[in-house]
């Protein structure tokens, strides 16, 4: 069946949003960073000590390996009073994600429901069953960080939120749930309804307020500190975090070596994309 007009211009839309984020995020390669070493901090603790109410996410990333809640020191105090300031308005900070190690960020690029997700908006996008190999390594640049110069969580500078109701835990409705990857995941996509714009938008306001600026790819993502946080916020100075490997008995940290190499290089993304399609083609048929 040939496209419909809607489908066009959010094809359009997906397409132009999408490549102008993996410009972004190509940029950050070439961007300065004199590492500080400064250790991660536990969100958990610090939440107790700062006597705010937060939640935090109950899922694992990937396979058996469960979520990290933690960030530099240096942005704890931020964080707390992004809480605080909630808990004031009646909301509670929810952590969905905190610090990755590589060996997470690497195994999240393959989970499958997250890997589906990509290859289904890629054969959307390109219109076919097959997309080609290029725009999977493309989009898996943006939407899961395969590059370590751009993966801001396994920096130890970045947060994924969600924002409850401090009333009745409901959700702050942004018109998707954590973790959506389509149309209406861009911060500022126009496909969601006004309502749930505004909720974006003031989530968006207080983590700002406190220093995070906000991922345009993603409504849920905010970071600080690295370079993507530099870049956009034209700050003339380099990143002082960048990917790195943490000791949990220590919470130091050591720079990584390389962080131009793909986590997942091609010929195994290669692999997991005829993989993913089979097992799409079984699901379309049953």
């Amino acid at each position: 069946n040939p496209p419909q007009p809607d489908d066009v211009v959010r094809r359009h839309y997906w397409t132009e949003h999408m490549e102008g984020n993996y410009v972004l995020l190509q940029t950050m390669a070439n961007y300065p960073i004199e590492e500080t070493h400064e250790p991660l901090a536990p969100i958990t603790t610090a939440a107790d000590d700062a006597r705010v109410e937060m939640a935090f996410s109950d899922t694992k990333i990937a396979g058996d390996l469960d979520r990290i809640f933690a960030i530099r020191t240096g942005l704890i105090p931020n964080l707390m009073e992004v809480a605080r300031q909630m808990n004031e308005r009646g909301w509670i900070l929810k952590i969905e994600d905190g610090f990755r190690t590589r060996e997470m960020q690497g195994q999240l690029v393959l989970k499958p429901t997250v890997f589906e997700m990509i290859v289904r908006a890629c054969q959307w996008e390109h219109g076919s069953n097959e997309p080609p190999l290029e725009l999977l390594q493309r989009r898996a640049t943006c939407l899961v960080a395969n590059y370590p110069y751009s993966g801001t969580h396994t920096m130890g500078a970045a947060v994924d939120i969600s924002v409850l109701h401090r009333e009745d835990g409901s959700e702050i409705w942004r018109g998707h749930p954590y973790l959506e990857m389509s149309v209406y995941t861009p911060m500022e996509s126009p496909f969601v309804d006004v309502e749930y714009r505004r909720n974006r938008q003031a989530i968006t306001t207080i983590m700002e307020q406190h220093g995070f600026l906000h991922y345009p790819g993603e409504f849920w993502h905010y970071n600080k500190g690295d370079a993507l946080f530099h870049m956009r916020a034209a700050a003339g100075t380099p990143a002082c975090y960048g990917p790195v490997h943490w000791d949990p008995a220590t919470s130091m940290v050591t720079p990584y070596d390389n962080m131009t190499s793909p986590l997942v290089p091609p010929d195994v993304l290669a692999q997991h994309l005829e993989l993913a399609l089979d097992r799409l083609a079984i699901d379309q048929s049953a």
